[in-house]
């Protein structure tokens, strides 16, 4: 290669930068949309960037030079996606299963309600007579659906809504005379 050949593709070079280069701040705007992370979107710019400096031979002058980054842009997005939907998760098992704030199957705002359940709750939902307090239960703390309670407890739905309102009331009842009586109503209502 010549010293001629040499500076004509330094100018070249140079040329498609400079061309590229003014479409800067349009890739990025599209990167903003794509990962609304302003830091992803110029992580994604600088890879869709450095991938057309890299094949800047083999883009084609006199085609469109915009539609060609931003197919790299694209491109470049969709495989980060990819890849990061492949990345590993790597597990402690032996932590998460000595964890004793964690109840399998509870997210994490179940178990803060079970955890923080108010004493006189908790009482008052244990003095209630046992169907109903299973069909309360079943409803407002394991969050079952009607028909999938009737399926648990072997009656009628009507009779699982039944006991829930019932329940519910009895509830009510014992919580607002505890509140308005003291502790001491709790323990004799039993």
């Amino acid at each position: 290669m010549g010293i001629l050949s040499f500076t004509s593709r330094a100018r070249t070079d140079a040329a498609f930068e400079a061309d590229a280069l003014a479409h800067l701040d349009a890739l990025y705007r599209a990167a903003l949309r794509i990962t609304r992370n302003p830091a992803d979107a110029e992580d994604l710019v600088q890879d869709t960037f450095m991938k057309a400096f890299r094949a800047a031979a083999r883009f084609e002058r006199g085609t469109n030079l915009r539609a060609w980054l931003f197919t790299i842009l694209m491109n470049t997005a969709r495989n980060r996606r990819r890849d990061a939907a492949r990345d590993r998760v790597i597990v402690d098992s032996e932590a998460v299963a000595d964890a004793p704030f964690l109840t399998p199957g509870a997210n994490p705002e179940e178990q803060l309600l079970r955890d923080v359940m108010d004493p006189e709750l908790r009482q008052a939902l244990d003095s209630l007579p046992e169907a109903f307090r299973e069909a309360v239960w079943l409803r407002d703390v394991e969050e079952f659906s009607y028909a999938e309670i009737a399926a648990v407890l072997a009656i009628p739905i009507g009779t699982v809504m039944s006991r829930i309102a019932r329940g519910r009331r009895l509830l009510y009842d014992r919580l607002t005379a505890a509140r308005d009586a003291g502790p001491a109503t709790m323990s004799a209502g039993r």
